[in-house]
């Protein structure tokens, strides 16, 4: 009796879901291999901690109407019984705390899941990730290029550093306060804080030293006369589109002209979108690419009030990382990118 064979290997993988796939569609070459990741390792890993989310955000939700029912009860006996508007106001304080710690558990599953979700992308790039990096000494040199303003107090948090075809960079998010303070008549000094900056900054620093200095920010139209940097000349773009998208100076109009191609104008477009953002700003000095845009808050899990294996999760922080490395490809260097090619083809 012959022995039946099959041309399938013994270990062969099971095929991958749908409706993975329709969630991972259209991203680029670099992450073909999440899909299997996702079903493989992140979905059960995801599963495993669905009924604890679930509980979490029962309670969450159960908490949220304790919290505002203290501090409607509150208002009514505050203002309308008791005649005394203080109790309204420490009713409502007590409602947002009971409300805080009612979603604190549930917040806490979020940042372990984000993390879950993040270390296979960071490990399969070779990238190092700090959701709580501390002090950022790069947001010196943000500001010195004028891509952000001073500031009094400052808090950090999700940096991204690692290296792609021989670019070098770093990413973190930043917000950035101003105090302000005012007097009225009586002499009474009064102390607030005005958030100036929140958002994102980007860092990249290349094997080639820009001759000049190119400063990149969107048009502003009757203000951009109080944009204008010292020593340096408006830079006229050949598409009409860009050109009144950005206004540019610089203190080398041929080198601006070579840096800002077409291609690099329309995927700088391309992160503020992806990174739900706005007002991009940029400046090409020594040899490096600052960037700093407002908005959007990235590298996050998505909302914990709907199950923790929707794969569209990992979709929209793949997405994050792939605007980063659209930018980078712009100025690598073309061997360093096909050495890149055949290394994972070789895997």
């Amino acid at each position: 009796m012959s022995t039946p064979t099959s041309d399938e290997p013994k270990d062969s993988q099971p095929d991958i879901d749908p409706l993975i796939l329709l969630a991972m569609r259209g991203l680029p070459k670099d992450f073909e291999e999440f899909p299997r990741i996702y079903q493989d390792e992140l979905r059960p890993a995801l599963r495993a901690q669905e009924e604890t989310r679930q509980v979490a955000a029962k309670n969450s939700i159960r908490w949220s109407w304790v919290g505002g029912l203290v501090a409607l009860l509150g208002v009514v006996f505050g203002f309308f019984f008791f005649r005394v508007p203080q109790l309204a106001i420490v009713a409502g304080i007590i409602g947002f705390a009971v409300h805080g710690a009612g979603r604190n558990p549930l917040n806490q599953i979020g940042k372990r899941a984000k993390q879950m979700i993040v270390d296979p992308v960071t490990a399969r790039f070779g990238m190092a990730f700090d959701p709580d990096p501390g002090i950022q000494e790069s947001i010196v040199d943000l500001r010195g290029a004028g891509l952000v303003p001073d500031w009094d107090r400052s808090s950090f948090e999700d940096r991204l550093t690692g290296a792609r075809n021989g670019v070098e960079f770093e990413f973190f998010e930043a917000k950035l306060e101003e105090r302000r303070r005012t007097t009225d008549s009586r002499g009474r000094t009064r102390t607030r804080w005005v958030t100036v900056f929140d958002g994102q900054c980007l860092r990249f620093r290349f094997h080639k030293t820009f001759l000049g200095r190119t400063t990149v920010l969107r048009d502003a139209g009757f203000f951009n006369r109080f944009n204008r940097r010292r020593g340096m000349e408006r830079v006229r773009l050949e598409s009409n589109v860009f050109e009144d998208a950005f206004e540019v100076y610089s203190t080398d109009q041929v080198e601006a002209r070579f840096l800002l191609t077409p291609d690099l104008m329309q995927r700088l477009i391309e992160l503020e979108k992806v990174f739900r953002g706005g007002r991009l700003r940029c400046a090409f000095q020594n040899n490096e690419l600052l960037i700093a845009l407002e908005g959007g808050d990235l590298f996050e899990p998505g909302s914990m009030f709907t199950p923790l294996d929707n794969p569209e999760r990992v979709r929209e922080l793949l997405d994050d990382f792939a605007a980063i490395f659209n930018v980078i490809d712009c100025f690598a260097d073309p061997e360093d990118i096909a050495k890149s090619d055949k290394r994972d083809g070789d895997r």
